[in-house]
């Protein structure tokens, strides 16, 4: 395989990325036609996926093809509490729950965390990149249709204060993706759960558009 590993992921999701960033949801919720309580359901929604992320993370550091993609500046689920605080409340935890769709993407992440750490990778890979990328203009979003504070409470989930040049992170990622402990057969079934993830990430929009198909 003679493409970068890192450059064979991102080209080959291309088209579930895609699919993501343009739900109905998701174009509605950016362009100002949904109110603060959708964006508030929608990071009730991510709560779940991340909490999932993170609870396996110390069980996978010692894993050979999954323990360097763990790195502590990049978890989310304190930002997410705090951000849920400030939207719902401090009770937020009795009122949050998770759709279907949430349910099943929350399972898989926590499926491939305990058997499989390449699989884990893949969903590592396509949350935090597409964090600290695209998750930047929802964050640009959000401070000007809610009127949040600029990275402050509410859209500190975006917010990575440990890491202070998301460029070069972004880079040494990509290196961490290339030299990833996994013969040729195993970085396609990678970039298959990547796809899988996506698609995933897809259903809670889709799950989340019905829901406020009626706001719009």
């Amino acid at each position: 395989m003679g493409t970068p590993f890192s450059t064979l992921i991102r080209t080959a999701s291309h088209e579930q990325h895609t699919e993501a960033e343009s739900t109905t949801f998701m174009s509605d919720l950016l362009g100002g036609a949904l109110g603060v309580d959708a964006y508030a359901r929608y990071t009730e929604q991510l709560w779940f996926v991340y909490r999932a992320l993170e609870e396996a993370a110390e069980g996978l550091e010692g894993s050979a093809v999954a323990g360097p993609f763990i790195q502590a500046e990049l978890f989310r689920v304190p930002a997410i509490e705090r951000d849920l605080a400030h939207l719902r409340g401090a009770g937020w935890r009795d009122g949050v729950s998770a759709l279907p769709a949430t349910q099943a993407y929350a399972s898989r992440v926590a499926e491939c965390a305990r058997d499989w750490p390449g699989g884990y990778v893949a969903h590592h890979y396509t949350r935090y990149l597409g964090d600290l990328s695209g998750g930047q203009i929802i964050r640009d979003k959000a401070e000007k249709n809610w009127g949040f504070a600029r990275k402050g409470d509410g859209v500190r989930f975006y917010v990575f204060e440990g890491v202070p040049n998301p460029a070069a992170f972004k880079r040494s990622y990509r290196v961490l993706l290339d030299g990833v402990r996994a013969d040729e057969l195993e970085k396609l079934r990678i970039v298959a759960e990547c796809k899988r993830a996506f698609a995933l990430n897809t259903a809670v929009f889709r799950a989340l558009g019905e829901e406020f198909s009626s706001a719009a």
